[in-house]
């Protein structure tokens, strides 16, 4: 049987960050209940007993701004149109603030067993900075709430390279985050997006530059795998068994399926995105989509997803290139951008900072 990952974007916030461009609007109980429809609706559409879905990913926007009641009816619809997995990952992202610890156990009971929380920092003055509306106190209980409330698999955003940002404060928001009941860290370089309040001359001038960034990002790996959080990719880190089984399915180049207003989707054989219109998205039928790649998955973008991820690329999986990437590699050994052990080639943690260019002159 095959297995599918299914993405739901929830394109509601309750206030926009300073730094984000992902697609969301501001929450509406009518709106919000108008979308819960075309989600369960688009779910029927696609649905297919035949396919077991093994991860179900709730993202935004702000997904913990909806009911627990109106998850469970995603997650249930899931279950009905689909083969849904007993050992399914499903995961919700949600802001601190959103999280009580009543509401934490309806979310248990109605089926979420991961949680990613967008902490950003454990400084007050840098979450303010940032937009944010959680203290790092906050951050810290909702974290705690929901071990309490049963979460044993736990993800918190951490972001680096901030305005301003020294070691020191960077060092400072690891060991706190650490130091909680978590398994997983998704840590992110901040960048500054085209039309942000953050695209400013003043903004700009107060980020590290590009030195000061890379030691900020190896400082962090350093920190995170210290207490026991190895990287598995650029930006994400686990405890042992604990890696985001949803994200690896775009890094692999396995199918899931997108719904809601700027999900992007590859399943069937194409690559296609969402109108970025809730209006639409609930006004239609069906989710117009367009379709932006006939054929994904070639070569070039298999490999170059592959080598986001620590364990690599597989030589002998790409073997009418394998001459041509072992020509190249000496170099990146020699400057510590790679590492090979004849089968499998791999980017070291510099070489993740260099991860674009380093790809580029290995695959292109």
């Amino acid at each position: 049987m095959s297995t599918l990952g299914i993405y739901i974007h929830v394109p509601f916030c309750g206030k926009k960050c300073a730094y984000c461009d992902f697609y969301s609007v501001n929450w509406t109980k009518a709106q919000a209940e108008d979308y819960v429809g075309a989600v369960l609706r688009n779910i029927r559409h696609y649905g297919d007993c035949g396919t077991k879905v093994d991860t179900l990913y709730f993202g935004g926007g702000t997904p913990s701004l909806l009911s627990y009641t109106q998850i469970e009816s995603i997650i249930n619809e899931t279950g009905r149109s689909f083969s849904l997995d007993s050992d399914a990952e499903i995961t919700l992202e949600a802001n601190p603030c959103t999280l009580t610890s009543d509401k934490l156990k309806d979310l248990r009971r109605a089926g979420i067993n991961r949680l990613s929380i967008g902490v950003q920092s454990m400084i007050d003055d840098e979450l303010k900075m940032l937009g944010r509306v959680h203290t790092a106190a906050r951050a810290e209980q909702a974290v705690l709430d929901a071990a309490g409330a049963g979460f044993e698999n736990i993800s918190c955003d951490l972001m680096i390279a901030l305005p301003d940002q020294k070691k020191e404060s960077l060092q400072y928001s690891a060991e706190r985050l650490t130091a909680l009941p978590i398994q997983h860290i998704s840590a992110y370089i901040l960048k500054t997006e085209d039309g942000t309040p953050f695209d400013c001359e003043e903004i700009r001038r107060r980020l590290p530059d590009e030195d000061a960034s890379a030691e900020l990002y190896l400082e962090m790996v350093r920190l995170l795998e210290e207490r026991g959080f190895m990287q598995y990719e650029v930006s994400n880190f686990a405890k042992q068994g604990y890696e985001s089984r949803h994200n690896s399915r775009y890094w692999r180049c396995q199918d899931y399926l997108g719904i809601g207003p700027a999900a992007h989707s590859c399943y069937q054989g194409k690559r296609f995105a969402v109108e970025r219109d809730v209006a639409d998205f609930i006004a239609s039928e069906f989710q117009n989509i367009t379709v932006t790649d006939e054929s994904p998955c070639g070569f070039e973008e298999y490999a170059m997803l592959r080598l986001r991820l620590k364990e690599g690329l597989i030589l002998s999986d790409v073997s009418e290139h394998r001459s041509d990437i072992e020509k190249k590699l000496p170099p990146l050994i020699k400057d510590g951008y790679a590492e090979t052990d004849g089968e499998r080639i791999w980017l070291t943690a510099k070489g993740f900072l260099m991860s674009n260019s380093v790809i580029e002159y290995l695959i292109f």
